[in-house]
């Protein structure tokens, strides 16, 4: 019998699962630590959610939700650092963390689960200190990301390659989104096969669900006779929300301006952040700018209005261990057009629920879009295909399997000293 994994230490260092995602360095990775949080809660098993503190206002400790505690960790100046600053105050960090877990009994928690690399060199010490397993996420890698960086990105740093090296080496377990991650996790770090552990990300099918689209496009301001693309997510090359703009131009040019308007929802984030004008400048330049609306990220809610009324959700990234914004647009309803790599290709089924892309010309994307407005039929049997395709990645079947993954990375630790005993 499995052991029962009661108190879960979940680490989220450079990102709050409390931020609001689609704007700086929130956005997929935030949803799921919280989603999957509060999903394991109503499991009865408690979860404490360490971040880093990004204000002086910030609370020591919240409770999310029932059962779900986050706590910010000071560590570091409250603004103004980067992504790319935060490994020097991880040391700040982990001794806030192992401070919260000396004030409890010996063995409050059962396991640690990391996010990102980042909360992994965190994990690796409250591991040894606790002497309880840790399971780590990736969400990203940077070996993959540096192999298709998107023009103006920047290659993630040897520093990072090297931490989620030796994470890969020490971590109990890895749980990646997809088989392709798993398999990337293998064969680019070596990765030991027995301890990886495929768990799709999951969607909230309570808030992302069919509605009527002229009621969400009245909602919204949209008009009622127009064919709508829409891109949600964060505004950096990696997510080339510039090649929603030029497909959409292209479309346009074929004859269909009066009829086609494209609405990026987003904020800046990462490099994107080097040129927060950029896309607004290409809008102008393609002479499409009359066409477009720009929005700041919006709460859950609202993204799920905005999946509704558009006719078609494009997700072009150049690089995507899942694709939340895939599956959450598949639960409205709306078909995706989508980039034909990493986690996409399982978020996604290729004629059935939308289209994906090979590479990033937006004349293939353009291309994909009329297939679909141009066949009515088609459209509504991707459709209907769609929610039934996203109802298979509800977040309580990933709560299951992940803690499934910590029971058996807890028996397995538990059991080591009597083998070594032997």
């Amino acid at each position: 019998m499995s052991p029962q994994v009661r108190r879960v230490a979940m680490l989220s260092a450079h990102t709050s699962p409390l931020a609001q995602p689609g704007n700086g360095d929130a956005g997929g990775m935030n949803v799921y630590v919280l989603e999957l949080a509060r999903r394991l809660a109503a499991c009865s098993v408690a979860v404490e959610i360490f971040t880093r503190a990004t204000s002086s206002e910030q609370p020591p400790v919240v409770e999310a939700l029932p059962g779900v505690l986050v706590r910010h960790v000071p560590a570091g100046p409250f603004e103004g650092l980067g992504k790319q600053d935060l490994p020097a105050q991880m040391c700040a960090f982990v001794r806030d963390v192992l401070r919260a877990e000396a004030t409890r009994p010996v063995g409050w928690f059962d396991a640690i689960h990391s996010h990102y690399w980042l909360s992994g060199q965190v994990g690796q010490v409250a591991r040894d200190r606790w002497g309880v397993p840790l399971i780590h996420s990736m969400h990203t890698m940077a070996k993959v990301k540096n192999a298709s960086l998107a023009a103006g990105d920047s290659a993630e740093p040897a520093g990072r390659v090297a931490g989620e090296q030796e994470l890969v080496e020490v971590a109990d377990r890895l749980i990646a989104n997809t088989a392709d991650e798993a398999t990337q996790m293998v064969e680019l770090y070596g990765a030991d096969p027995a301890r990886v552990e495929v768990v799709h990300p999951g969607v909230d099918l309570e808030r992302f669900r069919p509605q009527e689209r002229a009621a969400a496009r009245a909602a919204l301001g949209l008009p009622q006779d127009q064919d709508v693309i829409l891109f949600a997510g964060r505004i950096q090359p990696l997510k080339a929300p510039d090649v929603v703009l030029e497909a959409a131009a292209r479309l346009m040019a074929s004859g269909r301006r009066e009829r086609t308007t494209v609405a990026i929802v987003g904020g800046p984030s990462g490099s994107g952040l080097d040129r927060p004008t950029a896309l607004l400048d290409l809008a102008a330049g393609l002479g499409i700018a009359d066409r477009a609306r720009f929005v700041p990220p919006v709460a859950q809610d609202e993204l799920a209005l905005w999946y509704a009324a558009a006719s078609i959700v494009c997700v072009p990234s150049y690089n995507e261990s899942f694709g939340l914004v895939a599956i959450e647009a598949q639960a409205c309803g709306t078909p995706v057009v989508a980039a034909n790599v990493g986690g996409l290709a399982t978020a996604v089924c290729d004629g059935v629920t939308g289209v994906l892309v090979d590479g990033h010309d937006p004349a293939d994307y353009a291309a994909a879009f009329a297939t679909l407005l141009d066949r009515p039929e088609r459209y509504a049997s991707m459709s209907a295909a769609a929610i039934r395709h996203a109802s298979r990645f509800g977040w309580d079947v990933t709560a299951e399997r992940t803690l499934s993954v910590y029971a058996d990375a807890v028996a397995e630790m538990q059991a080591l000293p009597t083998a070594i005993g032997q």
